[in-house]
């Protein structure tokens, strides 16, 4: 997250849907200012408030969020607004600027990502709209510096009250993770594959972590890991064709809508491991398989309870517990109707611990999934 630079400037001509639905790549031709000096100018597009009165009529849209202080997040959205159908939206606040498409909203703004707290709520209130969804584009960092485009839900479910996050969020928060975390992801990689970003590029999920505030479903969508990888313009156009595709402009079906869902109920709710959640990936990447909450390892923190000092009957402290149940709550409710499998990393635990949350979970009725168990 977070990094330093200016509204690229972006031409936004009046074009027709081209039926854009395949996971090859796309062509169009557009252009990208990728001068950092170069802001869309203030009056660049007109604000009349009139014209926009029709979407007060319970519009729901996806609420798309990018910043022009981070390239990895910007160059995305000015990817996906080089495409055909884009308009001026609706008024929001002075210093943000908006832009609609069929059923989706992206919103512009200069802070950091992680700072804009409750934009979907905010935005319900002036439009009139109703947010079913919010999605941010976001730059990853990593100690490894490897390239990466990755997908996460977001929370810091294992944070106590009076804990400062260190990345916005609330302590003991978890959004409603977005449904299509899982199928974007198998997107994702096929996009990437098809524009050769594969195998330079890591395709992965990464576990719930940091803010900002949301009341919708969310997740991001990041380019990792240095500088150098978050300004390439194609790993900015995968992360565009990815919402273009996924949320069905140009004439596609949207990929990942839970709502349309006859088969398959069972959703992973990831507990353990490291960041990455490779043994939650090798389930996901699967066909129609769902993903709710990733914890990782730090995510449920637990206190040793020296049994081995002869102890017994010792409670074991840490907020793994509250943190299991707040991703759990988040992770039902964004799936109505569905059934969540807690899908354990057991290597990844000492014997006392994965007793302890075995325990917990039988306690809380949150049935246990094998890898298996998901297809």
């Amino acid at each position: 997250m977070l990094a330093v630079g200016k509204l690229l400037q972006l031409p936004l001509p009046s074009l027709v849907n081209r039926g854009l639905r395949s996971s090859k790549p796309i062509s169009i031709r557009f252009r990208i200012n990728t001068s950092s000096s170069s802001p869309i100018p203030p009056n660049a597009f007109s604000q009349d408030k009139h014209k926009h009165k029709h979407l007060s009529d319970k519009v729901m849209v996806a609420l798309l969020v990018a910043t022009s202080s981070d390239p990895a997040s910007i160059n995305p959205a000015n990817a996906l607004l080089a495409m055909p159908g884009w308009q001026p939206g609706p008024h929001f606040q002075d210093d943000m600027k908006s832009f609609v498409n069929e059923g989706v909203r992206v919103l512009l703004h200069a802070k950091s990502i992680v700072e804009e707290d409750d934009l979907d709520r905010r935005w319900e209130e002036v439009t009139g709209e109703v947010v079913n969804e919010v999605i941010f584009f976001s730059k990853h960092t990593a100690v490894s510096n490897k390239p990466a485009l990755t997908v996460h839900p977001i929370g810091v479910p294992h944070l106590r009250e009076g804990d400062v996050p260190p990345q916005g969020g609330r302590p003991g928060w978890a959004a409603l993770p977005n449904p299509r975390m899982g199928p974007w992801l198998r997107l994702l990689k096929n996009i990437a594959q098809a524009h050769n970003l594969v195998p330079e590029f890591e395709i992965t999920l990464e576990a719930t972590h940091h803010g900002p505030l949301t009341n919708k479903p969310t997740m991001f969508l990041e380019i990792g890991s240095t500088e150098d990888y978050w300004k390439r313009q194609d790993a900015a156009q995968v992360m565009a064709q990815l919402v273009w595709e996924g949320l069905g402009l140009g004439g596609g079906t949207d990929v990942g809508n839970w709502s349309r869902e006859k088969n398959n109920k069972k959703i992973l709710l990831g507990i353990g491991g490291g960041h990455y959640a490779p043994r939650h990936m090798d389930v996901v990447l699967k066909d129609n398989v769902w993903v709710g909450h990733l914890l990782s390892g730090y995510s449920v923190p637990m206190e040793d309870p020296k049994q081995s000092q002869g102890e017994t009957d010792v409670e074991i402290g840490g907020t793994w517990r509250e943190s299991i149940k707040a991703a759990y709550e988040a992770t039902k409710s964004a799936f109505p109707g569905g059934e969540i499998l807690a899908h354990l990393d057991n290597k990844s635990f000492k014997g006392w611990q994965r007793n302890a949350i075995t325990g917990f979970l039988a306690e809380q009725n949150i049935k246990i999934g094998k890898p298996n168990s998901f297809y």
